[in-house]
Formats: C-alpha cells, structure tokens, sequence
C-alpha cells in the first residue's frame, strides 16, 4: 500500500479542537464524534449551513492538507460517529468496507412502544422520494427500491418507549428512521417519520432520539481493527433520566 502515507502520527485519546470533537486521527483518515444539529456535509438545499465538512476543512488548512474526503454521513439532527479520508486512496478503501458491509455502524435509538421480539432483524424494500426528501416502501414492481436490513435488541424498557441498540447491515440514508416506523415504533423526537402515529403519551424532545454509538473497520493503510465509541451526549441522557423516572 505505498500510495498511503504511513499511520505513525496519532491521537489516540479524544480531543477537541475548537468545534471539533476529534475521537481519532492519523496521516490518512479522522474520526470525529458529531453533536446534533450540524450537516455532516454541505447540501445544495441548505446553501450557508454550516457543516462538519467545512470545520474539517479549516482543520486541516494550517497544516498544509487539502480537502477531506467523505466516507459516509448522518443525518444532522442525529449525533455520534462519522469518518472522514485525508487522501483519496484511504476513502476509496473505507468506502469499498462500507460497500461490502464489512463496516460496523451501530446506533442507540430510543422509540415509542416496546418492539416485540426483543431482539432480531428488520428487513424492507425502501425507495428515496426526491420530492417530499423522505424514505417510503417499494413497490415490489420498483426498479429503485433498495434493500435495508438492521439488526436490533431491545436494551431498556420504559413505560411507553425503549432503549435499543441497532446495527445497520445496509446503510441507506434514514434507514433506522424508517424502519422504525414501518414497525409502529418511531423514534422519539421524530418528526418526518410520524405520519399516522400520534403516540398516546408523547415524550418532549427536541430531535430524533438517534445517536451513532459506535464505529469499527479496519485501517485503510495496515489493516488494522479499529473500534470507536462515543458517549451519549447530554440531551440523550437526560431524556433517559426522564424515561427511567416515568417522566
């Protein structure tokens, strides 16, 4: 792999450099925690918003790097994990585990209900709708639909929600949102995927209770196992503390 620069210079511990919440970087990728919010990369349709992209760019311009390279992305009112390439070669790399499901991308989502069984897979035809910027079920007729596939396990019940911790095997755009909701379980908070399902007792918040909990791949340079996790940021917990209390 001579066309990637060796890995020697790290942070291996998490550190925050101005708005930026680095959980790991080296001379070919960054691995950031991203707060609830923030695009993770600029859109057309939202020209000016400030985006995770753009604070990785004026990161990288004093020590002489060029633009970084997406990998993947989250939605902006979701918080946690993302990665981003320094070179070309190491996104090409990432992107290919990615594409191959070799990647794990794991959640934690809090939802209305209590989803039975407690543990087990979701899988659909979904298809992007352009116009209204949301994911709907495919006809089984639709060249477009996409198969989504995420794993779940219930790992805390509440009064009227639960904890679950979900690993997406396929990683369409909104895919726990969706899924989710096919299941009569949206996720607190949400406010595109809803329709039809006024919940009987709704629970304030302020976002879609999703949070990338944890990231795993391997180096694109050595092919080291990497793993990251990041820490429920404080809006989450504290929805938890309400939740536990019966609030």
């Amino acid at each position: 792999m001579s066309d990637l620069p060796s890995t020697a210079t790290r942070h291996r511990r998490p550190t925050r450099t101005g708005d930026l919440d680095i959980v790991y970087e080296d001379e070919a990728l960054l691995v950031l925690n991203k707060p609830a919010g923030l695009l993770a990369v600029p859109l057309e349709r939202r020209r000016g918003a400030p985006s995770l992209y753009d604070q990785i760019e004026q990161y990288l311009r004093p020590r002489g790097k060029r633009r970084p390279f997406v990998v993947h992305r989250i939605d902006r009112d979701t918080s946690g994990l993302v990665v981003f390439a320094k070179i070309a070669a190491a996104q090409q790399r990432l992107k290919e585990q990615f594409k191959r499901h070799e990647a794990a991308r794991v959640y934690r989502a809090i939802v209305y209900g209590h989803p039975h069984p407690p543990s087990g897979a979701w899988r659909d035809r979904i298809v992007w709708d352009r116009r209204a910027l949301v994911q709907k079920p495919a006809r089984a007729s639709d060249p477009r639909g996409m198969e989504a596939i995420s794993e779940y396990r219930v790992l805390e019940m509440f009064r009227d929600a639960s904890l679950l911790e979900v690993r997406l095997v396929t990683g369409k755009r909104n895919q726990i949102r969706i899924q989710a909701r096919l299941r009569g379980h949206p996720l607190v908070g949400e406010r595109r995927y809803v329709a039809g399902l006024e919940p009987p007792h709704p629970v304030a918040f302020g976002r879609q209770a999703l949070h990338a909990y944890r990231l795993a791949f391997r180096h694109p340079v050595d092919g080291r196992a990497l793993q990251f996790e990041a820490p429920l940021p404080a809006d989450l917990a504290e929805l938890l503390a309400r939740l536990r209390r019966g609030a």
